[in-house]
C-alpha cells in the first residue's frame, strides 16, 4: 500500500509529466512547417500504399521493343534501356524506399532510447561503458560504416535494416541520456524517489514522457539519412536486389543516359530531394508543437 508520501509524490509526478500540454502553442494547423512536412509526406505515402493501383505498368516487366521512348502520353516519363516504364518505376521505388527508411528507424529509436535512458538515470560504470561505445561509432561518419557494414553483411534489405540498426541506436542513445541527466535532478524526481517509487517506474512512467520528445524529433531527421543512405547503397549497387524498383539504382541506370533521357536519373533524383525536405520539414513542425518553449 503507497504511503501518504508516496502518494503526493506520484501526484507531483503526474503534474510534472501533463505540465508542458498546458503551455500556450500555436494551433497545428497555424505551425507551417508541420503543415507542408505532412502534406509531402502524406502524398508521397498514399502514393507508395497506392502503387498497385496507381502504377500502369508492371514496373519490373521489360519490353525490349520499346526501349528508351521518350515522354509520350503511354510512358509519362518514357522507358529505360529495359522498356520498363520509368513512371511505374517511380511510384514502386516510392513503396521500397519510404518503407525501409521508415521501418528503419524503429529498432535504433526504441533500444537507443532505453540505453540512453537507463546511462542517464543510473550512471556509474554502465554509463561510462555505454558513452564510450557511443564516442567510437561517433568517430565514423555515418554514410561510411553503412555502406561497410552493407557490404560485410551482403546486399538486400535486410542487411541495411541491421546496419542502419547497429549504427543509428548511439544517435538516439546520447540524446536520451543528456535529457534525463537534466530531467533526474527536478523536483518531481527527487520528491519521488522520496516517495519510495521504483526506479523503473519513475523513469520509465515519468520521466521518459518529458524527455521522449527528442528521441522522436531527431527520428524525423534519421528517417531522411537513411533515404540518403539506401539511395546511395543503391547507386552503389549495393540497396535492394535489381530487378525491384528503387530511387538509387533508377539513378545508377539513367545515368548512362543523361544527356539524352535526362529525365530517367534526373526526376528520381528530384523525388529524392522533395522526399527528403518534406520528412525535414516534419521534423521542424513536430519540434516546434512538443517543445515550444525551446523555440527561438
Amino acid at each position: 500500500m503507497s504511503t501518504p508520501t508516496g502518494i503526493l509524490a506520484e501526484y507531483r509526478a503526474q503534474r510534472a509529466v501533463s505540465k508542458p500540454a498546458s503551455r500556450t502553442i500555436k494551433p497545428w494547423y497555424q505551425n507551417m512547417p508541420l503543415v507542408a512536412g505532412a502534406i509531402v509526406v502524406g502524398v508521397l505515402v498514399l502514393i507508395a500504399v497506392l502503387a498497385p493501383v496507381i502504377a500502369p505498368y508492371d514496373p519490373i516487366a521489360q519490353n525490349l521493343q520499346e526501349t528508351l521512348q521518350s515522354p509520350s502520353s503511354e510512358h509519362w516519363l518514357g522507358t529505360d534501356k529495359f522498356g520498363r516504364d520509368v513512371f511505374s518505376r517511380l511510384i514502386w521505388g516510392a513503396r521500397v524506399d519510404l518503407r525501409v527508411g521508415f521501418i528503419a528507424v524503429i529498432i535504433p529509436f526504441t533500444f537507443g532510447t532505453i540505453i540512453g535512458g537507463l546511462a542517464g538515470y543510473f550512471g556509474g560504470w554502465f554509463d561510462i561503458i555505454v558513452m564510450r561505445i557511443v564516442d567510437v561509432f561517433f568517430a565514423f561518419p555515418f554514410f561510411v560504416m553503412i555502406i561497410a557494414l552493407v557490404f560485410i553483411f551482403g546486399a538486400g534489405e535486410s542487411s541495411i535494416y541491421l546496419a542502419i540498426a547497429i549504427v543509428s541506436w548511439v544517435a538516439y542513445a546520447k540524446i536520451v541520456r543528456g535529457e534525463v541527466i537534466v530531467a533526474k535532478e527536478q523536483d518531481y524526481v527527487v520528491g519521488a524517489q522520496l516517495g519510495g517509487m521504483s526506479h523503473m517506474r519513475i523513469l520509465f512512467r515519468h520521466i521518459g514522457p518529458n524527455v521522449l520528445s527528442q528521441a522522436i524529433i531527431y527520428a524525423m531527421s534519421d528517417i531522411v539519412m537513411d533515404i540518403m543512405a539506401i539511395v546511395a547503397l543503391g547507386y552503389l549497387g549495393l540497396g535492394i536486389a535489381p530487378p525491384v524498383a528503387e530511387w538509387g539504382s533508377m539513378i545508377l541506370e539513367g545515368q548512362e543516359f543523361i544527356t539524352t533521357h535526362w529525365m530517367q536519373a534526373t526526376v528520381p533524383g528530384l523525388i529524392v530531394v522533395v522526399t527528403s525536405l518534406g520528412v525535414s520539414w516534419l521534423g521542424d513542425g513536430l519540434s516546434d508543437l512538443l517543445n515550444p518553449d525551446r523555440r527561438k
